[in-house]
């Protein structure tokens, strides 16, 4: 397949139906995106400031909340861009880039949410050798794993996309460079573009998803012989976080995804924005209102910020 690509650059139709809003959607966005950045950065600093998180639950929440910003920023402030200056453009090399790195951090994010399962699965089913088991050396492991995971999900499409000629096309109705849009305008047969990227969906998706469901499906059989109820809420408080994430996550992105073919854009806007805003956006607040441990680091690390505030004043 040749490359001879004539297209310099495609238009990203955002939200036209809501063309007289763009400026209030753009505010909203924008609001979202520095909650968003505070929140997950919130997460990071105190994971990595308070020592009694120093737990693999606690490092795999940490690059969650990395692969969170990440996946927001790599949409979120172009889209803003574009609605404020009322410029729908962006480059090839910026679509490609855009489309590359969402997929990338997206597929890395699933494949990390089954591995904080296999987490709590080992915690709670085997408590005793939990710290045998999920030793540093492993937790590593199994981040460089789902790291490898997510690259060779998207390397083979990502190759087939950039080799794909772009003739006249160049509008994509949506708010960022989303592959299945983006296969759609080359002027070349893409049958087999679209089958790998498909497939490459489906592995990561219906792959990480089947891992996580067989973990929780442990973890319930084992909560469900324990004898006392209150030992049932706590250990079913410590995973509702991570399963809510799970929920919203796998949800949205099975019903963007794993269509062959779909007509309904305006409903996977609808999803994409609840996939890159409003997941990003509750992820801290669910991880750390519903945590207590999470709770009690915040107020250690606010008490001695008014500590340090106060000395700083007394000099």
């Amino acid at each position: 397949m040749l490359n001879h690509t004539t297209v310099r650059e495609f238009l990203l139709l955002g939200f036209p139906s809501l063309h007289y809003q763009e400026h209030l959607i753009a505010v909203t966005l924008l609001a979202s995106y520095l909650v968003i950045l505070a929140g997950n950065l919130l997460i990071i600093s105190l994971v990595l400031a308070e020592r009694d998180l120093y737990t693999p639950m606690y490092f795999f929440l940490c690059n969650l909340s990395c692969l969170e910003l990440l996946i927001t920023t790599s949409i979120i402030p172009k889209a803003i861009g574009n609605l404020l200056m009322g410029s729908k453009a962006i480059s090839y090399p910026g679509c490609l880039t855009q489309c590359y790195f969402y997929y990338l951090l997206g597929c890395i994010e699933f494949a990390l949410l089954a591995v904080m399962s296999y987490d709590r699965f080992v915690a709670i089913c085997h408590p005793l050798q939990y710290p045998m088991i999920m030793n540093n050396q492993f937790c590593l492991q199994l981040l460089l794993g789902s790291w490898t995971a997510g690259f060779l999900a998207t390397v083979a499409s990502t190759v087939l996309i950039t080799r794909l000629p772009f003739c006249n096309a160049n509008h994509i109705d949506h708010f960022f460079c989303d592959s299945v849009l983006l296969i759609k305008l080359s002027c070349a047969e893409t049958q087999i573009v679209e089958l790998i990227n498909f497939m490459a969906s489906s592995i990561i998706l219906l792959g990480s998803l089947g891992m996580t469901a067989l973990s929780y499906l442990y973890i319930i059989n084992t909560i469900l012989r324990l004898p006392s109820a209150s030992s049932r809420h706590k250990i079913f408080s410590t995973c509702s976080s991570h399963f809510t994430i799970v929920i919203l996550g796998y949800g949205s992105c099975i019903f963007m995804y794993l269509q062959p073919s779909s007509d309904h854009i305006s409903y996977n806007k609808a999803v994409a924005l609840l996939n890159t805003v409003v997941t990003p956006l509750m992820s801290p607040f669910i991880f750390s209102l519903r945590n207590q441990q999470m709770e009690d680091a915040l107020k250690a690390g606010l008490k001695r910020s008014v500590i340090i505030f106060r000395q700083h004043l007394s000099i």
